[in-house]
């Protein structure tokens, strides 16, 4: 009797992963690959945040317009190096592209397909593989320090107006009887109350290999060369220690370093990586407990309780893949979060920076191949990783399956640019 050929994921991130349990939980011959172990790349650093309501276009005229004040401001929520500018130029096109007013709105149509049922894939992920406790009940608040912040963030509480998202505005007396660790200078804050956040990021990539490995799935280490192809479609995927693995299904989820291999295939995404940085503050001091997770849209930054301690991260910086971490960008983020919560003690600390692949219409891609028969994408998230990971999971099992998604995946094609 011959051996099914295994459906191939490259790339054992939150994405990866989280397609290659799905696919084992469906009952197909799985091997999920990644050079290191699983979760040990971008998906380490994420805030941990299911963020349902974080799907804004943000290529909208009200975010470039502020670029070139940003780009001067090293406190700025997005910065770039000067000399990585250039290179982004073609990008940056297509960002300015995706702005116009229909775009923004088919992008944000789009957004919602998957952030709406975002937090309901989660828990019943998280229930199938017996892990509920890796998610927390608390839920989160979004800070405005000024009248003229919460007005100018409008737009967020029209998108959840917009799509059924469920809010609370808090100000005064109710604000610090919800979080009385918050700094009194901050005026209001909007409760989302579908805004959990993960207990211990990493250990819900672990726990997904290791659901997806007692069913019967392979974790493989290794670097992949090449993905091999005929007139019929993949026939196999070598790796660079001469290991060659026959298939015809290939998913590629390996974050920034999907451009390199999609453009090795003939379709090539443009992707920009979103430099992120945190610091995980193991003793954060006295006080009390955070009861919410905290996000400052402003400043660009969150405060979440997971991992054990305070992860304290957010902005992004366009400097390339190479360029050494920026350290400042880190401590700049502390230094907003004890304004936040002035109680805050930053005591056995670690710092992290990580590469967010990100599209320059926001949304990511969820495709097959649009050359090659049983090659599939999944890539882009940026800063959504985490919330659309098991919605994604989902999706890209039913292409790889050969069956209707439960979403409707035009959106999130390949040659869509």
């Amino acid at each position: 009797m011959q051996m099914a050929k295994p459906v191939v994921v490259a790339g054992a991130g939150l994405v990866g992963t989280a397609i290659a349990r799905e696919l084992a939980a469906r009952g197909e011959t799985v091997a999920l690959i990644d050079r290191q172990e699983p979760g040990r790349g971008t998906s380490f650093g994420n805030m941990a945040s299911i963020a349902v309501n974080g799907f804004d276009a943000t290529s909208r005229p009200s975010t470039w317009k502020k670029l070139p004040f940003w780009m001067m401001n090293p406190q700025a929520p997005v910065t770039a190096d000067p000399l990585h500018v250039p290179k982004m130029i073609p990008w940056f096109l297509r960002f300015l592209a995706a702005g116009r007013p229909k775009r923004i709105r088919e992008i944000e149509d789009a957004g919602a397909s998957l952030a709406t049922r975002a937090l309901d894939d989660i828990r019943n992920l998280l229930a199938t593989m017996n892990a509920p406790g890796l998610i927390s009940e608390a839920t989160c608040l979004q800070l405005y320090e000024t009248e003229k912040a919460f007005q100018d963030g409008r737009d967020n509480l029209d998108l959840m107006d917009r799509y059924g998202l469920k809010y609370q505005v808090l100000t005064g007396e109710a604000l610090r009887e919800h979080e009385p660790l918050l700094n009194p200078a901050i005026l209001k804050a909007v409760l989302l109350p579908q805004n959990h956040f993960i207990t211990d990021p990493f250990g819900y990539v672990t726990r997904m290999a290791e659901d997806m490995q007692a069913r019967g799935g392979e974790l493989l280490r290794g670097d992949i060369a090449r993905i091999e192809r005929d007139e019929r479609g993949v026939t196999a995927v070598i790796l660079k220690d001469g290991r060659r693995i026959e298939t015809d299904r290939v998913v590629v989820a390996t974050g920034m370093a999907t451009a390199d291999m999609s453009r090795a295939m003939g379709e090539p995404i443009p992707l920009e990586t979103e430099r992120g940085y945190h610091t995980q503050i193991m003793a954060p001091g006295g006080g009390g407990a955070l009861r919410y997770s905290l996000i400052w849209p402003e400043r660009a930054f969150m405060v979440t309780p997971t991992a054990g301690g305070i992860r304290v991260g957010g902005s992004v910086e366009m400097a390339g893949q190479t360029r050494a971490p920026n350290w400042r960008r880190a401590r700049i983020l502390v230094e907003h979060a004890k304004f936040a919560v002035p109680s805050l003690k930053v005591e056995n600390t670690t710092e992290w920076m990580g590469h967010r692949p990100a599209t320059p219409d926001t949304i990511p891609v969820l495709s097959a191949s649009a050359k090659t028969r049983g090659l599939f994408y999944a890539t882009g998230h940026g800063h959504l990783g985490l919330t659309y990971s098991a919605t994604t999971g989902i999706v890209m099992a039913d292409l790889v399956m050969g069956r209707a998604p439960a979403i409707d995946l035009t959106p999130f094609r390949i040659d869509r640019f």
